[in-house]
């Protein structure tokens, strides 16, 4: 169905291409997931299928590359329409229409379809993604998750032959991420269409694809296989392999279900560490054929490597009694949250449970309905911005709004400027997160998890005390997300407060000293991490499903206590 023959892709003005060697074939009915590290060019080789590259995107590209028969040379994105819909990681910026209802039926009055078949299909997609319940929502209003869902269904709806998508699940909570992979399974085996996929959140859909294809390094050969095959030799890979690896297990389990089957073993190795830490609690049996009641400890293990601090007042934030109404939209109501220097908190809900409304508030960018938001002692809808810069910080979902120079060199001199740092401390911030970035590349050329990592550098360079982040690793390669993961433990350490909305629960298990909940606009629950996560079927991290009921959360504890 899809055909690479020996292709590389050189754009203008770069030295050397982007990828160069590309040459698999992804046959009909299959799903094909795209990995590798930030900027190796995944997002290149997904253009190059829907001939956005380089009919759009400029450059040369040399081989040849077939859809369904059609070369993509010789045939405009317009001209595949009909084969091929692609999801890109910017769905805002597909949107052509107002609402809903309405996107999901663009697609397919371009191609004429009748009217009466593109009423059934709006209303089957509806229900397939979750859509129902805002289908005459403007597009404006929705979440960022909520948004990506309308992206994926607005390529639905057509039924193309070949569907590309690029992070499909990057914006999505858990439970949505599970039903967009499982009506791409649908896809795939009932009606024989042909996906190709890349993503970073490796621990979501991994298990689902039928090959891998690594791209290992900027303008490196891929590398075609299975996904246990590929796994077992991939610089990129989910927690489950990395624990697999880590305790020998051959064949690397790909899911929950199969590194639980082998982690017996595993947890009576463990199982001194958890009785060292808290010696008064019973240990349950590690039969694998039982699932006990996950144990409550009394006391922090000492595996426990996020030293949480003791948020005394003043407080970093404060909420009281919040409420926000985003038009007919209840956003949040009776919210109350403090958070306290050096502390780390994750915001986690499903998509529109109000985790962006909850951070544009607490950066002034709305104002309460009702109750109060105090920042470092100012009430941030009400302090200049030039003020307010000093006292909080935002890196939101969509780093284009904080993004307006020509090249990479001149936002970090920018930020420099505005934050009234030393010059070159925006640079030396995005070297530490995103080593490689060439000075002169505009903004508009990054990856999309290059772009966040830029606009963070530039909030980062002020130092604020209290740093919001909004969906901080889309786009993120695990490397990536390491290095993230260190530069905020340091600021935390320094008395930094940093609260992020996320649905990355690996990054919320790595980094957060507490979790809160939000559903439908209140706070359903707020407590240390392991507390609130390991109870949560849905935010639980991968390790912690494996290893339930000791309470450990990532690799990185139980690699602390076995080495």
């Amino acid at each position: 169905m899809i055909r690479f023959e020996d292709v590389s892709v050189t754009y203008d003005g770069a030295a050397e291409p982007t990828v160069q060697g590309v040459d698999f074939e992804v046959p009909e009915g299959e799903l094909v997931l795209l990995v590798g590290p930030s900027g190796v060019g995944k997002s290149t080789v997904l253009g190059a299928v829907s001939g956005l590259v380089p009919h759009f995107t400029g450059g040369t590209l040399r081989g040849r590359v077939t859809v369904a028969g059609r070369d993509t040379r010789t045939h405009k994105p317009r001209e595949l329409a009909d084969v091929v819909g692609t999801v890109g990681q910017d769905p805002l910026s597909h949107f052509v229409t107002d609402t809903v209802e309405d996107e999901l039926a663009y697609g397919m009055e371009s191609l004429g379809l009748a009217p009466d078949v593109m009423r059934r299909r709006v209303e089957e997609t509806l229900d397939l993604l979750g859509l129902a319940g805002l289908r005459d929502r403007p597009l404006a209003t929705l979440s960022g998750g909520q948004r990506q869902r309308v992206a994926i269904g607005s390529v639905l709806t057509p039924h193309p032959h070949v569907l590309v998508l690029d992070e499909p699940t990057s914006a999505l909570d858990p439970a949505a991420a599970e039903e967009v992979l499982a009506v791409l399974q649908r896809l795939v085996h009932d009606l024989g269409t042909t996906v190709l996929m890349a993503e970073h959140r490796l621990e979501r859909v991994v298990q689902y694809a039928d090959q891998v294809v690594l791209l290992p390094s900027p303008g490196a050969a891929p590398v075609l296989g299975t996904p246990a095959e590929v796994m077992a030799t991939s610089p990129v890979y989910p927690p489950v392999v990395d624990l697999g690896r880590l305790a020998g297990w051959s064949p690397l389990p790909l899911t929950v279900r199969d590194a639980r089957r082998r982690a017996a073993p595993l947890r009576e190795r463990l199982a001194p560490a958890v009785r060292e830490a808290d010696p008064d609690t019973p240990q349950p049996t590690t039969n694998a054929t039982t699932t006990p009641a996950i144990r409550t400890s009394r006391r922090p293990l000492r595996r426990r490597r996020i030293p949480k601090p003791a948020p005394t007042p003043p407080y970093a934030a404060e909420v009281r009694s919040l409420a926000v109404r985003r038009g007919r939209v209840q956003a949040l109501r009776h919210v109350d949250l403090t958070v306290g220097p050096g502390e780390t908190i994750a915001l986690m809900g499903r998509n529109g449970a109000g985790k962006s409304t909850l951070l544009a508030a607490l950066v002034g960018l709305v104002e309460p309905s009702d109750g109060s938001v105090r920042v470092g002692g100012a009430v941030p809808h009400r302090t200049p911005p030039r003020d307010l810069v000093r006292r909080v910080g935002l890196v939101p979902q969509e780093p284009r709004d904080l993004l307006y120079a020509d090249t990479v060199a001149a936002e970090c001199a920018a930020a420099d400027r505005d934050a009234a740092a030393a010059p070159g401390t925006c640079r030396t911030l995005l070297t530490s997160l995103l080593p490689g970035v060439a000075d002169d590349t505009h903004p508009r050329d990054l990856s999309e998890g290059q772009r966040l990592t830029l606009a963070l550098a530039v909030v980062l360079t002020a130092r604020p005390p209290l740093l919001l982040l909004d969906e901080p690793t889309r786009g993120l390669d695990y490397a990536a997300k390491a290095r993230l993961v260190g530069v905020l433990r340091r600021l935390a350490a320094e008395g930094h407060a940093t609260v992020l909305a996320t649905h990355d629960v690996e990054l919320a298990a790595e980094l957060a000293h507490r979790v809160v909940l939000l559903a439908d606009g209140e706070v359903i629950a707020d407590g240390p991490t392991a507390d609130v996560v390991v109870s949560s079927p849905s935010f639980a991290p991968q390790v912690a499903k494996i290893l339930a009921p000791q309470k450990w959360l990532t690799v990185a504890q139980v690699r602390e206590v076995l080495t």
